[in-house]
């Protein structure tokens, strides 16, 4: 069983995929995007590697226009060969198991032959991108539905003509998910009864969409799992948490750690692969990797804390001495406490005095290397703060582009300029 999160690596500097508009897309413009795009990918394997992550989902912007061949008509996996195969070959090595999922634009049953078509081309740009890393079918695109069209019957139909009529590089990768407003987990289990297509169950779109019945998660999961052949290797879920006090739907900020273990252990004998949909992405598929680990080191969560320490103590020196007592400890794995302190630390918000000692600490990496001109604007900073706390965002932008300068490593492996 391997979790994982989707697109984004937070912590990481200068992890961030760039685009354009298509007023910008010239040839040069578009091969340098996908250059730069590329390296930040393997760089995102990179580190997932390290953090002992093996389930990724490659964001689907990583190409520009990737699948707008009238505005991106670049080979691009003949110009980009050597990369894709650098970056495939590190995933086979470190048995990283990547995906694709295409956005909500992305149609099989609409009524309208232009959507289907362009939704067709998308299917074929993602299943290309895939294909040029060399992964197997293992490497899926996860893909909703559609709308209902004021006739679900009509609408799975439609879906099930134009499924058959792919291409096959496509229907090997692509497995089809429960959505939160039309259809249901039953509604796509009976479409991959006449597509043979596998389905993810998503626990969240299924407590806002369903059909009324009371089984457990375990249940669909283990009903999900049997659409799956050994060629699609293990089967795959969506797992996120209800955004407390946020709009019905919305993904929580971070994944909370007692609500994740109780699903955990609820599914773990069904042995599946757990894709984390949260904010906070690779920050809670760590947490949830470290929880429930085999092989359990105290240094991992100290590394943990050298990430948190300055994020937590702008919010709670209270809550930070917890942390550093509980882990005096160097015989133990306290990780459910951790996490636990660390969430609730993060559930208050910034005190300005306290986020002006926080900075004093992270000033301290950097105040002997730092120019005068550089100290003074730092002391002007964080005087206004007191006057506008918005001046917070804008002196931490300055300490970040200030490690970047001096290169201070800890500071850069902080997630002080990410929470």
């Amino acid at each position: 069983m391997s979790i994982g999160y989707a697109c984004l690596t937070k912590g990481v500097p200068e992890a961030n995929y760039k685009t354009c508009r298509k007023s910008n897309a010239t040839n040069e413009n578009l091969i340098s995007l996908i250059e730069h795009n590329l390296n930040v990918l393997e760089r995102m394997i990179d580190y997932n590697h390290q953090e002992g992550i093996r389930l990724f989902r490659i964001s689907s912007d990583i190409i520009p226009f990737g699948s707008d061949f009238l505005v991106n008509d670049l080979d691009w996996t003949k110009l980009f060969e050597a990369s894709f195969t650098q970056i495939g070959e590190k995933i086979k090595r470190y048995s990283i198991r990547v995906s694709m999922h295409p956005g909500q634009y992305t149609v099989l049953n609409s009524p309208r032959k232009e959507v289907v078509d362009r939704a067709i081309d998308d299917l074929t740009y993602h299943t290309l991108f895939l294909n040029a890393l060399g992964v197997d079918a293992e490497s899926k695109l996860i893909l909703h539905v559609g709308g209902v069209y004021g006739d679900k019957s009509s609408a799975m139909d439609r879906f099930a003509v134009v499924y058959e009529q792919l291409d096959n590089r496509i229907k090997e990768r692509l497995i089809i998910e429960n959505d939160d407003r039309s259809y249901t987990i039953e509604d796509v289990l009976s479409l991959s009864r006449r597509t043979g297509a596998p389905v993810v169950y998503d626990n969240l779109h299924h407590r806002l969409n369903n059909d009324g019945e009371l089984y457990s998660d375990a249940y669909w999961i283990n009903k999900a799992k049997k659409t799956w052949h050994k060629k699609d290797g293990r089967p795959k879920v969506h797992y996120s948490q209800q955004q407390l006090n946020g709009r019905e739907g919305a993904h929580s900020q971070f994944i909370r750690i007692d609500e994740f273990m109780a699903f955990y252990e609820e599914v773990k004998p069904s042995d599946v692969d757990i894709m984390l949909e949260v904010k906070d992405k690779n920050l809670s598929a760590v947490k949830c990797h470290l929880a429930t680990t085999t092989e359990p080191k105290i240094k991992d969560l100290e590394k943990e804390w050298s990430r948190y320490k300055y994020t937590v103590l702008e919010r709670s020196p209270e809550i930070y001495a917890s942390i550093r007592n509980l882990l005096k400890d160097k015989s133990s794995y306290p990780v459910i406490q951790f996490y636990r302190l660390i969430e609730a630390a993060l559930s208050q918000d910034i005190d300005m005095n306290k986020a002006i000692n926080s900075l004093d600490h992270v000033w301290g990496y950097l105040n002997k290397q730092a120019t005068a001109k550089e100290k003074e604007r730092y002391r002007k900073y964080k005087a206004d703060i007191l006057e506008e706390p918005k001046n917070l965002d804008r002196v931490k932008r300055f300490l970040y582009k200030l490690a970047l300068k001096y290169n201070e490593a800890y500071l850069l492996g902080s997630l002080y300029f990410e929470l």
